[in-house]
């Protein structure tokens, strides 16, 4: 070999040689990057902001959006409005609105002039105070009023004046009037002979009321509000009319209302009922009534449209003034009741006949808006959710090209192609976005950035994972790594459950109190999310085999997804943990009865037995249906599916939370299995949140401590997961 072969050969090796080692760089460069970013803090995952509502301007052009954040030094969370405009040249700007704290379900007038959004702030400083004493008692953050701001500036102003609470308002198609409903109001006179009678008895049942639907002028709003602070109190209080002044009452009805519309024509208003105790006991309490504005004068009876056996909700009219839009969630349109994934319908408001939207969709329909074309819905497959177009009732789903991840609150309006969305994903923090039209989804920019923190820190990573149950039926679940071990073996588990039973874990972003996989991801853990039998996206029949083994059926699911996880080498079986909360809560319960695999267990809202929980929760009738019967129609299945009567079988350390007013789920669960653990001398905890219904949404510092204390549990009786090599 001659010395120029020699040396040209060398040659060509250190440039291959090269060449490798630079695209091994440029290919490890995104890594290296994202390395570089710190990891997300506690306080900083509690800092999150989310958007409980928002609406699309008629126009296109602006936009409301609610945000909601936490306020620590006040104990609450804040909810404001903010406004964003259009500035025509491909951009805009987002300014604050209201600074109250307390507004919320915001929705522009037709004309695009004002919003109108309910509010629980106080009476302005400087107002002369003529309120009797029982109405200032609920004033001050206590009941919430309807509200009006005029967006070309100005303060907002309370349009109505009750003592009750506004549960739901709608805008007249010419801008002129507002619609709203309260419970029947009651004048001063009628208050003080109650309390007479009554003292402070509470009277169950007998002592509620129904709504009466009101409707008040802007034009009369705006005079009420001038005369604010200079009219004299009456003279004869007990006389005094009750309610808003200047509002004219159209109905009663004998059940509370829920949310209004009004049809495009202004001919009929079309409302939702519920129950006036607040708990969902009766499925027939729960319809569709509409109202003729046609008719001037005396009170009317609402004409009830639909006769089912679900609650309907997210009422829309259709652009040809006969149908309405409504959504399901539980419970069956059709017949029987049978819970199934949530569906999207129509009503003929004069016929009553109802018809199913993508009846041919495997998966839920978690959201929809309609348009000039039909319909867009956002919509579950599995552990993504999709938009998708319809043109009719009986079409085919078509799937609109956007981003991976989840779409929902799809807003459109009749006067412009522009879609308002909210969209996240494992990596990318939740956001409020605006596309041009639905051809240009995946063009959509965004309108907040709040939650721009988070794409500043090393978020985790996640992947779909499948396995195959004990019965052959294939399941599916979400594996979240830690930050910079996606798809590395032998991890420390937490296996986190989701509530409902009907919902799923999927791809997207969340952070709070309920949704903590990414802050136990990033302290160390793999977290594992099942979709267990009765999860949405997976079909029907998937979400309908959870009845009647409630607990046992999705259980099998879980623990199999757990032995398969082992099997394949990702989760170390010595460093297994488990975790959830409502519905989760009650699988917890029951799999720490099943299994002593677990070293730690955080349970919060979960029920250990039936019979009572049935007797205290405000949602029974999905609860007797998952047991195929009544407590006394199904007495062995209550007991069989049921924690407390296999307790001592239980080995694992378990913490436990509760909110100190939840009837959705007793909070005296709670108290029943911290009192089996201690008589059995299990390590366990419980914390109970003052003033905290079923959800922890009065004081944000209860959803801090109670993941702080999660963290700790694990740690104390799992190890600490960061120190896993």
């Amino acid at each position: 070999m001659s010395t120029f072969t020699h040396t040209h050969m060398h040659t060509r090796k250190f440039a291959a040689l090269f060449l490798f080692l630079l695209t091994l760089t440029l290919c490890c460069l995104p890594q290296a990057l994202a390395a570089q970013k710190p990891l997300l803090t506690f306080d900083e995952f509690f800092n999150s902001i989310s958007y409980p509502s928002f609406e699309l301007s008629p126009d296109g052009r602006a936009a409301v959006i609610e945000v909601e954040r936490s306020d620590w030094e006040q104990n609450i969370y804040r909810h404001d409005l903010w406004l964003y405009r259009d500035d025509g040249k491909g951009g805009g700007s987002l300014t604050q609105l209201t600074q109250s704290g307390h507004d919320s379900d915001p929705q522009w007038s037709p004309d695009g002039r004002w919003i109108a959004f309910l509010s629980e702030r106080e009476a302005p400083a400087g107002a002369k105070d003529t309120d009797s004493e029982d109405k200032k008692k609920h004033r001050g953050g206590e009941t919430s009023q309807l509200h009006l701001i005029a967006v070309d500036g100005g303060e907002a102003f309370a349009v109505t004046a009750n003592d009750e609470d506004v549960h739901a308002f709608a805008w007249t198609p010419d801008s002129r009037s507002l619609y709203f409903a309260t419970r029947i109001p009651w004048t001063h006179a009628q208050k003080t002979a109650y309390k007479k009678e009554w003292k402070d008895v509470e009277q169950y049942r007998a002592s509620e009321r129904g709504d009466e639907i009101f409707r008040i002028t802007v034009e009369e709003a705006i005079a009420q509000h001038r005369k604010q602070g200079t009219q004299p109190a009456p003279d004869d209080e007990d006389a005094a009319p009750a309610g808003t002044p200047g509002a004219q009452s159209l109905a009663r009805s004998p059940l509370q209302v829920s949310e209004m519309v009004c049809s495009p024509d202004s001919r009929k208003l079309a409302f939702a009922s519920n129950s006036i105790s607040s708990r969902d006991e009766l499925v027939e309490e729960f319809e569709i009534y509409t109202l003729d504005l046609t008719k001037a004068g005396s009170v009317q009876e609402p004409r009830r449209i639909t006769r089912n056996q679900s609650p309907e909700h997210t009422l829309r009219w259709a652009s040809d003034n006969r149908h309405v839009f409504f959504e399901n969630g539980i419970g069956s349109v059709e017949g029987k009741y049978v819970d199934t994934q949530p569906r999207l319908y129509w009503v003929n408001v004069e016929s009553g006949a109802t018809q199913r939207w993508a009846a041919d969709f495997t998966g839920s329909v978690d959201h929809y808006t309609p348009v000039a074309s039909g319909v867009l819905i956002a919509a579950r497959l599995g552990t993504e959710v999709q938009v998708y177009a319809l043109t009719s009732p009986g079409a085919k789903a078509q799937p609109v090209a956007g981003w991976r991840g989840t779409y929902d609150g799809l807003r459109t309006t009749t006067g412009s192609s522009r879609i308002l969305f909210h969209h996240s994903s494992l990596q990318q923090p939740a956001e409020i976005y605006l596309a041009d039209s639905a051809e240009k989804l995946a063009q959509a920019r965004p309108l907040t950035a709040f939650n721009k923190l988070f794409t500043e820190r090393e978020l985790p990573q996640g992947k779909p994972y499948r396995w195959t149950s004990d019965d052959g039926t294939a399941v599916e679940g979400m594996l979240i790594y830690p930050p910079g071990k996606f798809e590395a073996k032998n991890l420390p588990m937490l296996t986190l459950i989701h509530g409902g039973p009907a919902d799923a874990n999927g791809n997207h972003f969340e952070a709070d109190w309920y949704e903590w996989q990414a802050l136990a991801a990033t302290r160390g853990w793999l977290v594992f999310q099942p979709n267990y039998r009765g999860s949405t996206g997976y079909g029907d029949k998937f979400l309908m085999q959870i009845v009647p083994e409630i607990v046992s059926r999705p259980g099998k699911d879980i623990l199999t997804g757990v032995d398969a996880l082992v099997k394949d080498g990702i989760a170390d079986p010595n460093r297994l943990a488990i975790s959830g909360y409502s519905y989760g809560g009650y699988m917890t319960n029951w799999l720490i009865t099943q299994t002593t695999r677990f070293k730690a267990a955080m349970t919060g809202a979960g029920a250990v037995e039936h019979v009572a929980n049935w007797g205290n929760d405000d949602t029974t009738f999905d609860d007797a249906y998952f047991l195929d019967g009544l407590p006394w129609e199904a007495a062995q299945r209550y007991h069989d599916e049921a924690a407390i009567f296999q307790i001592q079988k239980v080995r694992t350390p378990t913490h436990m939370v509760g909110g100190g007013d939840d009837i959705r789920v007793a909070v005296l669960e709670n108290y029943l299995l911290d009192h089996a653990l201690h008589v059995l001398g299990i390590p366990s905890t419980l914390l109970i949140f003052p003033g905290e219904g079923h959800s922890l949404t009065k004081n944000p510092w209860h959803g801090k401590i109670k993941v702080r204390e999660e963290l700790k549990w694990l740690e104390k009786y799992a190890g600490s997961a960061a120190a896993n090599p």
